[in-house]
């Protein structure tokens, strides 16, 4: 699964950005996606993940609430409507797959996603 991420830019704070991520190579219907972040000299973080239907999706507590996660199967795409974006939420984005069981312990982890997207940059200004 080839996966690439688009939609970053720049965005003062309390403003809205909705991020995408393309699969191509095999359909990602049958795959949980995950969202996760890495800002400079920082370790990646865990931002959301959505199961294959969508039916169920977890968020990180810092991004509960502004953050939402959709997936659009028959495009191969799943996205990240972010609104009320803060400086502390600049970073790169990153979209991944996981073949691993749904559930939220496991996801939250980096270790349960197989292949992974390059990230777009989102910069939030105060």
């Amino acid at each position: 699964v080839q996966l690439q991420a688009s939609g970053g830019g720049m965005v003062q704070a309390g403003g809205s950005l909705r991020l995408s991520c393309a699969a191509s190579g095999r359909t990602i219907s049958t795959i949980s996606m995950g969202w996760f972040r890495q800002a400079p000299g920082r370790e990646r973080e865990f931002v959301g993940v959505t199961s294959w239907s969508g039916g169920t999706t977890y968020y990180a507590d810092s991004v509960k609430g502004r953050f939402t996660i959709s997936r659009d199967n028959a495009k191969n795409t799943v996205y990240l409507q972010m609104n009320s974006l803060n400086p502390e939420d600049t970073a790169v984005y990153i979209c991944a797959a996981s073949f691993s069981r749904f559930t939220i312990a496991p996801m939250k982890s980096p270790e349960s996603y197989a292949y992974w997207g390059q990230g777009t940059l989102v910069t939030v200004s105060s």
